[in-house]
């Protein structure tokens, strides 16, 4: 498991000091104090004073830019080893758990954020991060390479090396998509079911938006697949005014999965500890479908015969259109609306505005203790929008400006 001190560090937590007094003491505080105070908010700690950290963002926030005092806090090892991993850590596992294992997924997460990358590339790159140096090395059946990085405490900040998850887990190029086909993502919306765990938690997680949040009975039910019945409990209306308005949407989508299974031992390893990734490359077929696509696919087949049986891993976002034409997609994609693959339907999801809202809302979440409430809140989450893209989509920024935001008088 993670590294106690890491987990249960209370500052880190958002034991600091009550919100209103907080806010107050920020206004009356002089330029040492606020540095010390955004420091702690960002690193759950104090500047070491073995340092000159304090007297740079002491100056910093003298001359007015407490967001490049805010980066320098980021510098601080309990950054990346206590507020990322918290941060990213649910986002791992089906329950939002912030106590999980240390895995791949966190540590990719926590080396974009470090290496000042376009956080979208998060959905979709050919990335991994691995610790320089750790036995065991990196294995796709378990996951003792990070439990190693956690258990000895070895600092993310200067651990962690970024690398080619094809060249390190033989996954094809072209099949990889970042945290998405990360182990640990895999053994938990991969493993048994239809696949649609993994597109549900990716928007969940990073759009921010739950199925229900997106249900729109407008558009058509031609690709829901036969699983699907279409008069639960013998009514139609059940499906017609529920169902309906999520898969007509979620299945054309999570298509782009087809390939992608999570093997384990059901029987000796239930949660599928020692399980691995596995895509069907060109010219593999599954003996049930008979074609690249994985069995899991034509699951309960004969519950709706007339339903669709997926034939390939052809993604299109159906909505693009109708109420969920809200959430921003990019019209510049080469593959916009439609394509082949996890990549690029995930880079359709990366590209969106709705993309970018949930990684300032996350921001917030963290740097603040609290959800965005008030109109000045929601104000303020457009503002960190417009600076993380003007930034590149460096997710430091966010961190940025949502602390210098809840010191200031916000919280």
């Amino acid at each position: 498991m993670l590294n106690i001190k890491r987990l249960f560090n209370p500052v880190a937590r958002g034991v600091i000091v009550g919100s209103l007094g907080l806010a107050t003491m920020w206004a009356n505080a002089g330029p040492v104090e606020q540095a010390k105070r955004l420091h702690e908010r960002i690193a759950g700690v104090p500047p070491s004073p073995q340092t000159n950290v304090l007297e740079q963002m002491r100056q910093l926030i003298a001359d007015g830019d407490p967001q490049a005092a805010a980066l320098i806090a980021m510098d601080n090892d309990n950054f990346y080893d206590v507020t990322l991993v918290n941060w990213a850590a649910p986002w791992t596992n089906r329950d939002r758990s912030v106590f999980v294992p240390f895995n791949d997924y966190i540590a990719t997460v926590v080396g974009l954020v470090r290496d000042s990358a376009d956080f979208r590339s998060v959905l979709f790159d050919d990335v991994i991060y691995v610790g320089q140096g750790v036995t065991p090395a990196y294995s796709n059946t378990g996951n003792g390479h990070y439990e190693a990085i956690a258990e000895q405490a070895l600092p993310l900040k200067t651990t962690l090396v970024r690398a080619l998850q094809s060249a390190t887990t033989g996954l094809p190029a072209e099949a990889t998509a970042g945290v998405i086909t990360s182990r640990a993502a895999s053994q938990a919306f991969f493993k048994a079911g239809t696949n649609r765990a993994q597109l549900r938690f990716t928007l969940l997680n990073h759009l921010c938006l739950d199925l229900e949040q997106l249900h729109d009975v407008t558009r058509a039910p031609d690709r829901i697949r036969q699983d699907v019945s279409r008069s639960p409990g013998g009514d139609s209306r059940a499906f017609l005014n529920g169902c309906l308005g999520c898969h007509n949407g979620m299945d054309p989508l999570a298509q782009a999965f087809a390939y992608y299974n999570y093997n384990y031992d059901a029987d000796n390893d239930p949660d599928g500890l020692n399980g691995f990734l596995e895509y069907n490359v060109d010219g593999e077929l599954d003996p049930e479908t008979g074609t690249r696509v994985q069995a899991k696919y034509h699951i309960n087949s004969t519950t709706f015969k007339p339903g669709y049986v997926t034939p390939d891993d052809k993604w299109d976002n159906y909505w693009r259109a109708g109420v969920n034409a809200r959430l921003g997609w990019d019209t510049t994609l080469p593959e916009a609306g439609s394509g082949f693959g996890a990549k690029s339907m995930a880079k359709e999801l990366a590209y969106s505005e709705a993309f970018s809202s949930c990684q300032a809302t996350k921001a917030f979440n963290a740097m603040c203790f609290r959800e965005p409430e008030s109109g000045t809140d929601r104000a303020h989450i457009t503002t960190m929008v417009t600076n993380f893209k003007a930034a590149n989509y460096n997710a430091k920024t966010l961190f940025g400006d949502a602390a210098v935001y809840c010191m200031g008088g916000n919280n």
